[in-house]
């Protein structure tokens, strides 16, 4: 007689397989991962992985949902209390090159795999989303504080951008005979608020209501 799973039961090994299924993905892409392998992986029947998860897709999906939201509860937490819009930019560049060096597996499945980030999972697009607006909001604040003096949604892309192309660089083995990247992050960020009409004080922090042409 099969043993009754409890919810507890069910969770752990929606979790197992979330852990495997994030490592595979990300190591050989989502069409070279499947669920005999999965199965395998985790010691059981082949079919064992389809009374957890619908298919394939939806296993990455709900991987990718899940690194979405450790990704912001991160960039969220590492700006809590802090006001200044200068400090809560620089507070989450570092928390985001954190994340992605600490996290591999879940960077490249968040931002790697070749599979839409859209509502047809219920987890997935919410949770894109609220990355997506934390990291660029921090563009809008800046503009409203009189910090830059350029279109905010391009100066949040484009540090976004930056700060992306750093990991990958990092991930790569790149920057293994240059900068570190977190010269490299400061370098960048600097060089981009300066070109957006920010004016810096003696200790060097960017000042708001002065970035403002007149």
């Amino acid at each position: 007689m099969p043993r009754y799973l409890t919810e507890q039961d069910i969770a752990d090994f929606r979790a197992e397989l979330c852990k495997v299924a994030t490592e595979r993905f990300a190591r050989f892409g989502y069409e070279g991962v499947t669920m005999r392998q999965l199965a395998e992986a985790l010691g059981c029947s082949p079919k064992t992985p389809y009374r957890y998860f619908k298919d394939k897709a939806d296993i990455l999906a709900t991987v990718r949902a899940e690194a979405f939201t450790k990704f912001a509860d991160a960039l969220e937490k590492a700006t809590v209390g802090v006001t200044d819009t200068s400090q809560r930019g620089r507070l989450t560049s570092e928390a985001y090159l954190e994340f992605a060096l600490k996290n591999p597996h879940a960077y490249r499945i968040m931002f790697e795999i070749d599979a839409p980030v859209d509502e047809t999972h219920p987890e997935l697009g919410p949770a894109a989303q609220r990355a997506a607006l934390y990291i660029t909001r921090g563009a809008e604040e800046l503009a409203a504080a009189g910090v830059i003096d350029v279109d905010p949604k391009l100066f949040g892309w484009s540090m976004w951008a930056s700060i992306h192309g750093i990991v990958m660089l990092h991930q790569s083995g790149m920057l293994a005979h240059g900068p570190d990247y977190k010269s490299l992050s400061y370098f960048l960020g600097l060089t981009m608020l300066k070109g957006a009409g920010a004016k810096f004080g003696p200790a060097g922090v960017a000042q708001g209501g002065k970035g403002k042409k007149k």
